[in-house]
């Protein structure tokens, strides 16, 4: 089933299942308790799991730092390749560019956060032992 589309199998299908079939989540089980801590919207409204998802319906992800607004393009009951899964919702250009920009921030963040090189070599050791003895004696 490898370069098809997702066909439609239905009105509508339950949330957790469609979440899992897009490949937001792992499991149908992490998409279920992101719905229950209220990290999913559904047209502005907090759903439960088995809330039925239509298309053309506007949902609201959160994971981690990062928040996605999509609208459901197309349903399907089973997991698919990740370019069959991306054809299941359509992501609005201003969800992308604050993606975008929070990702840049993120790493630019990171960049300017101390390196360290590891632990301490022996010669490292003895220069740490050496300053903690004149220091503290």
């Amino acid at each position: 089933m490898t370069g098809k589309l997702p066909e439609p199998g239905g009105d509508d299908l339950r949330l957790d299942k469609w979440l899992w079939a897009a490949r937001f989540f792992r499991t149908r089980g992490l998409a279920q308790e992101a719905i229950k801590a209220g990290k999913i919207e559904v047209n502005g409204e907090r759903p439960k799991p088995a809330r039925p998802v239509r298309i053309g319906d506007m949902l609201r992800i959160r994971r981690g730092q990062f928040e996605s607004d999509v609208r459901v393009a197309a349903l399907s009951r089973q997991r698919q390749s990740a370019a069959a899964a991306a054809a299941l919702y359509e992501e609005t250009v201003e969800s992308i560019e604050r993606r975008q920009a929070l990702a840049r921030e993120l790493r630019l963040t990171a960049a300017s956060a101390p390196q360290f090189a590891g632990r301490p070599g022996k010669r490292d050791r003895r220069h740490i032992v050496h300053f903690t003895r004149k220091r503290g004696g």
